[in-house]
């Protein structure tokens, strides 16, 4: 290890500062690690140190292990705290400095009256100011469905890149066989594996097959039809056509669909909705895409957006107004604030 990390710094000018990094499990024996502190010049560390302002390992007590994050951010709000500042600059202090921190803190911070010792009254729930602007929210994110959207991120590099180390390492050991969207959960999982497993639905629900040869798409349970929709494997006659990739119902030599086969195997529903999916000339490889972006990849706020829009079922915080209306109003931001407070009801007002 030593040789190879010499080697890197050799090619590439960067040296690696050895002292900063903890290593160390319980597991490790004694003279072991001392053999390798004096090798590498590390620290011996059991994963309660920190590097670069994040804890160097994560234990079952994920409370405890990131408590430091509340506390730090709990300084910063009793800091604001005295000082006067209109509900449009708090507007703007949450979403851009406090929004990686518990949805709570922000929440006090939001109808907090600048005292240090008393908080004012909640007039509406943090879960609708958080919904959308468009329908009554303030636009303020769901701190849980954007770690999904950032954790989802990391999934669809495990489809779209399928040659990097991370993707190697983690299909070696959970989908060996598969692919991600159809990996299992496995047995004794580790925390990251789980977390990325439960932001796969927002990667199910955004992704769309792209038919080139169509060779490597299977008829079934895959998104390819328009919209990214599938077609189920539970629909009569799905099972004569389980182990089929699509470019079996398409001539390939013009690279049209076979309208004959296609009315043949499935009813007229199915049927219209595969002839309706176009087929490019030009695409000559079957790749997966993000349909949410134009330029078909992942960003993390499109993920967001999908979940929170059409993922999610939220619908119940949303509120009908003509609340676009509002926001395009060419007032300063402190009217447009009260005028949602007024529609919401959120004025000391008895009324």
């Amino acid at each position: 290890m030593k040789n190879i990390l010499t080697t890197y710094e050799t090619t590439s000018g960067q040296a690696i500062s050895l002292p900063k990094y903890e290593f160390f499990s319980r597991n490790v024996p004694d003279p072991l690690k001392q053999t390798i502190t004096n090798i590498l010049g590390v620290q011996v560390v059991l994963g309660t140190g920190k590097y670069l302002g994040l804890p160097s390992m994560i234990g079952r007590d994920r409370t405890a292990t990131f408590a430091f994050i509340k506390d730090r951010v709990w300084q910063k709000i009793k800091s604001w705290s005295g000082k006067c500042i209109s509900k449009e600059g708090r507007e703007v202090m949450i979403k851009f400095v406090l929004q990686a921190i518990p949805s709570y803190v922000m929440y006090y911070f939001w109808w907090g009256h600048g005292r240090t010792s008393q908080w004012g009254i909640h007039w509406m729930s943090w879960e609708k100011l958080s919904a959308p602007k468009i329908h009554g929210g303030m636009g303020c994110k769901d701190l849980s469905t954007f770690n999904l959207a950032m954790l989802g991120k990391q999934g669809w590099k495990f489809i779209t890149e399928p040659d990097s180390l991370v993707t190697h390492i983690f299909k070696a050991h959970y989908f060996p066989t598969g692919t991600f969207l159809t990996a299992q959960i496995g047995h004794n999982p580790s925390y990251v594996w789980q977390s990325i497993m439960r932001a796969r639905f927002i990667v199910r629900g955004g992704a769309k097959w792209s038919i080139g040869s169509g060779a490597s798409i299977l008829i079934i349970n895959e998104p390819w039809l328009p919209n990214g929709e599938c077609i189920c494997s539970d629909i009569p006659g799905a099972h004569s056509v389980s182990n089929f990739t699509i470019n079996s119902l398409m001539n390939l030599h013009d690279k049209s669909w076979n309208k004959h086969t296609v009315r043949q195997v499935f009813s007229v529903d199915i049927a219209d909705k595969i002839l309706l999916t176009p087929l490019i000339p030009q695409v000559d490889v079957d790749r997966v895409i993000w349909k949410a972006e134009q330029n078909r990849r992942y960003f993390v706020c499109s993920g967001y957006m999908l979940c929170v829009l059409e993922l999610v079922d939220s619908s119940y915080l949303w509120r009908p107004g003509y609340w676009t209306g509002i926001w395009n109003l060419k007032v300063p931001p402190k009217v447009k604030n009260l005028i949602l407070r007024i529609y919401r009801g959120c004025l000391p007002t008895r009324v």
